[in-house]
């Protein structure tokens, strides 16, 4: 993890990338969890056997499931010490730009595009996450965080 003292540590290294996460993995049962809780029980995700003569080879991961795994992606990959709390603000151009197979080994790279002054004393900081799976040189998501850091 890569700990930065002050969020003016971070103005220098706009255009750059901060690091990468921890690596985590997208097992059966997370995904299994995932579908309960949101109600998306297709079968591409939920039934292995049936999903092993589908169009993936096996089940894979929804895509959202991969995108929901960028807070913990954050909380391992870069801290802000002097922020005393980080809200996550929204996502700009999502992609998920390749299936993730169940079993998957995922971590985010972060490239920091933008850091901006919001009300409150606020700073919002707009952040490139590509998550990649372990193996593969492309990444399987793309999206722009936009997270805001109070002191």
């Amino acid at each position: 993890m890569r700990i930065f003292e002050t969020l003016a540590d971070l103005q220098a290294l706009i255009g750059q990338p901060l690091g990468h996460s921890d690596w985590i993995t997208v097992d059966q049962d997370r995904v299994n969890a995932f579908a309960e809780a949101t109600e998306d029980r297709q079968w591409i995700h939920v039934d292995p056997e049936r999903a092993r003569a589908g169009p993936f080879g096996g089940p894979i991961a929804h895509g959202f499931l991969t995108l929901s795994l960028i807070p913990y992606f954050f909380e391992t990959g870069f801290a802000v010490r002097e922020s005393r709390m980080v809200v996550n603000y929204g996502l700009n151009k999502v992609r998920f730009t390749k299936p993730v197979p169940v079993g998957s080994r995922l971590r985010a790279g972060f490239k920091l595009l933008a850091m901006d002054d919001v009300a409150g004393g606020a700073k919002q900081l707009t952040v490139e996450v590509a998550i990649e799976a372990e193996g593969s040189p492309k990444p399987v998501c793309v999206a722009e965080s936009l997270a805001r850091h109070y002191r």
